[in-house]
């Protein structure tokens, strides 16, 4: 793993192919999970530039980072980016270092972080292997406790907003997804906790939970496509989420207009989760 490193001054595109309402002017926020085009956090990112915000990305690896100097250069973009390993206590002190020299103070992040091992989702949970349930919690629940320890310094003086991403499978038992459902319950969970213990310094912690969308990462799910074409079926608004509606809901939520809202839990997945199936 390399060390921390930067892209040169950051300048962030005025228009990302949509009016902007400049809901997130003046503000700073960390995006923390892009890893190429078709990330759901890269929507987001693009959602928050578009509203005014100044973007900054932590990316893992030198793989993931020309991925991102890529998507940079498609968007005429040349925002402030570190190297970080969720998993890795002497990186996070490093990227957060980093961060609080670049920005001083922050206003708000991204937690899009999430991994299993193929081979954990199929077949039967009951196979799930004691490395790869330590794994998928690790990477895709801790590491909201030990990224909001590292940036809460740089949102307590004016307050923040948190939001991580999660699923359905985190509370149904989807087919497949198996302990990466776990892996979700406990970063629900582990979002209400923090929600509780930063609330004092107007710190907001909510998690948006989308229906399933075409990722690279959901391309390891057996069966993603039929969950698709089911979703769209039966979901009462009879289509499939995109990432740029999921983002559009974050925007709100790293903006003041929901500056009472902190601990929940918001779907945006077309009203497929108040049926009952």
């Amino acid at each position: 793993m390399s060390d921390a490193q930067t892209i040169q001054k950051p300048s962030q595109k005025e228009n990302l192919n949509m009016s902007s309402s400049n809901l997130l002017k003046g503000k700073k926020g960390i995006i923390v999970g892009v890893a190429n085009k078709w990330s759901i956090a890269w929507a987001i990112a693009k959602a928050c530039i578009r509203e005014g915000a100044e973007i900054g990305f932590t990316y893992q690896g030198e793989r993931v980072l020309r991925n991102l100097e890529k998507l940079f250069k498609e968007e005429n973009l040349e925002p402030f980016s570190v190297n970080l390993d969720v998993t890795k206590d002497e990186e996070l002190t490093q990227a957060g270092e980093t961060i609080k020299k670049q920005y001083g103070q922050i206003d708000f992040f991204l937690h899009a972080v999430a991994f299993a091992k193929r081979e954990e989702l199929g077949g039967e949970f009951v196979n799930t292997s004691r490395d790869g349930y330590h794994l998928a919690q690790d990477v895709s629940s801790y590491s909201l406790i030990a990224l909001s320890k590292m940036f809460k310094p740089l949102m307590e003086e004016k307050g923040g907003s948190v939001i991580a991403l999660s699923y359905l499978g985190s509370e149904r038992v989807v087919k497949n997804y198996n302990v990466m459902g776990v892996a979700k319950a406990a970063l629900e969970s582990t979002a209400r906790y923090l929600a509780y213990d930063m609330g004092s310094k107007n710190i907001r912690v909510n998690v948006v939970s989308p229906g399933p969308i075409k990722t690279l990462s959901a391309s390891g799910i057996d069966d993603f496509s039929k969950m698709l074409e089911h979703f769209r079926s039966v979901a009462p608004l009879k289509k499939n989420v995109s990432a740029e509606e999921v983002a559009d809901t974050c925007v709100f939520l790293f903006s003041d207009l929901s500056r009472a809202i902190t601990g929940e839990l918001i779907y945006v997945d077309c009203g497929y989760n108040t049926l009952a199936m």
